[in-house]
């Protein structure tokens, strides 16, 4: 069984890390755990660890940091589940290649291993991190991600705003030329909103929706609560 919890955000604007989706996380966890948390999307990895075991300490969950080597996918083999952090997409998905974490993760979540993502850490869930919105401030080998899901998702979306006079590309416009190059589905995952995966199940939860954009066809709106299941079916 595959199990997902897909965050689009970890924090949330007047809110404290992670308190917005906190009961239902801990929920999608099944209680107190020993949680494999991957800080390399941050420059910072022993404070952005510190931070995330914090967090959940105050709920009972143990976090141990992963290092981005061999000792690393060894401490994942003994984790109940894991949390791959946001941050740079580039830099996460790079480390996650070479320390040979993305394949380790890969075989752990397809054998039953719970995985919550945030930002980067949903980015690199789908095929491949050509929807994130980040900078390439390093060059990964590939542009290949971990690939939990069969399709794409733009976390942080941002709806064009009428009254702006910014003359640059909106995040739809970016995602419509996307879809002239490539076939796969792109998810726009609205800030505060979450996607919780039980193989075959996958729902839009939290405090806001998403829209759907698929080539040849106009973008899909979806509120909290949608049953977005058919796009776990391959094309």
């Amino acid at each position: 069984m595959t199990r997902l919890f897909l965050l689009s955000n970890s924090s949330q604007s007047g809110r404290g890390f992670l308190d917005h989706a906190m009961p239902e996380l801990l929920a999608f966890l099944g209680g107190p755990r020993r949680l494999a948390f991957v800080p390399f999307a941050l420059k910072d990895r022993r404070g952005y660890t510190a931070k995330v075991a914090e967090r959940f300490a105050a709920e009972g969950v143990r976090v141990v940091g992963l290092s981005a080597d061999a000792r690393g996918v060894k401490a994942l083999a003994k984790a109940d589940a894991v949390f791959v952090g946001g941050g740079n997409t580039f830099r996460l998905v790079d480390a996650l290649q070479r320390s040979g974490l993305l394949a380790a993760i890969r075989k752990a979540v397809k054998g039953g291993m719970p995985y919550v993502g945030s930002s980067a850490g949903t980015n690199v869930a789908a095929p491949t991190i050509r929807t994130t919105n980040d900078m390439p401030i390093v060059q990964p080998r590939r542009f290949d991600a971990i690939g939990l899901v069969p399709f794409q998702i733009n976390p942080h979306y941002l709806d064009a705003d009428p009254r702006s006079t910014h003359m640059g590309e909106t995040r739809e416009q970016r995602l419509r030329e996307y879809l002239e190059e490539n076939a796969a589905p792109v998810l726009g995952l609205r800030e505060g909103a979450w996607l919780w995966r039980e193989d075959a199940t996958l729902r839009l939860q939290g405090a806001n929706g998403a829209r759907l954009f698929r080539r040849g066809r106009e973008p899909q709106e979806y509120a909290p609560g949608a049953d977005l299941g058919f796009l776990l079916k391959k094309r």
